[in-house]
């Protein structure tokens, strides 16, 4: 396969798919095969954090990936694997195996348009391994159901806030307070995108302690309002821009080799 680079654009609305014609997606296929794919959650983020989170974080990071490639970006999926939030209001939540299915229907999708490199940008932990079944799962149908891009169609999943240079950062900023959900650095990057969450931002006492993930009733007793372990309250609009930096800048290299791969 021949890697395309369609270059750095200055706006995000030439690389967006749901922006796209049908036309403009048949002559962009002529020339690249990539395609990049955000996935979130519609679940609880403590008391101060967005609910929505885990979906406007990845897709933020993939519309910058997509401006620093040229790489199309599709819609979010911002519906994830949340069960064990739903003790709390507002989760909304799908079950491994349905989301399986979808993340398999919209992956074939793709594929069944010419699509061979599907690069999808993940913003929620609990996705990681059902997203990485449904990949198995769509190499397999491609291939039964005879489509041409079968013996090329490769998926990578990447999650934003696992990048190098996000991790090292979010290490310095706030060391043991990053926790493990409701995290400074993912509330700190939603914070940047959308300024009227800082006035939901208040101090908090200290969070229940990282540890073990087991049903969404386990889970309210041991963190009974949403945080493991995190201190959001660290959190600051010009951390989430740099962040949003860093990540953006690490997975276009990603991307790119991706691209790359035979």
């Amino acid at each position: 396969m021949t890697p395309c680079f369609p270059g750095p654009v200055k706006s995000s609305s030439s690389i967006r798919l749901a922006l796209s014609t049908w036309t403009e997606v048949e002559n962009y296929l002529q020339s690249c095969k990539g395609v990049i794919l955000p996935i979130g959650s519609t679940e609880q983020h403590g008391p101060t954090g967005a609910i929505g989170t885990d979906a406007l974080t990845a897709e933020a990071v993939s519309l910058e990936v997509g401006k620093k490639t040229g790489v199309l970006v599709a819609p979010v999926q911002a519906y994830g694997m949340a069960e064990h939030h739903l003790g709390f209001p507002g989760t909304m939540s799908l079950k491994p195996d349905t989301l399986l299915s979808v993340i398999h229907d919209l992956l074939f999708s793709l594929a069944s348009h010419g699509f061979e490199r599907i690069f999808v940008v993940n913003g929620h932990g609990g996705n990681i391994a059902t997203t990485k079944a449904a990949f198995s799962k769509v190499y397999g149908t491609a291939l039964s159901r005879g489509l041409s891009t079968a013996p090329n169609l490769r998926c990578r999943l990447v999650n934003w806030f696992m990048a190098g240079s996000v991790f090292n950062e979010a290490k310095k900023l706030y060391g043991d307070k990053e926790g493990q959900h409701a995290t400074p650095s993912e509330i700190a990057l939603t914070l940047h995108l959308e300024p009227t969450l800082i006035e939901k931002q208040h101090k908090l006492p200290a969070a229940a302690p990282a540890g073990p993930i087991h049903g969404f009733e386990d889970f309210r007793k041991r963190y009974p309002d949403g945080r493991m372990g995190s201190d959001p309250f660290l959190a600051h609009p010009d951390h989430g821009a740099n962040l949003l930096e860093k990540a953006s800048e690490d997975l276009s290299i990603d991307l790119i080799r991706f691209l790359d791969e035979s």
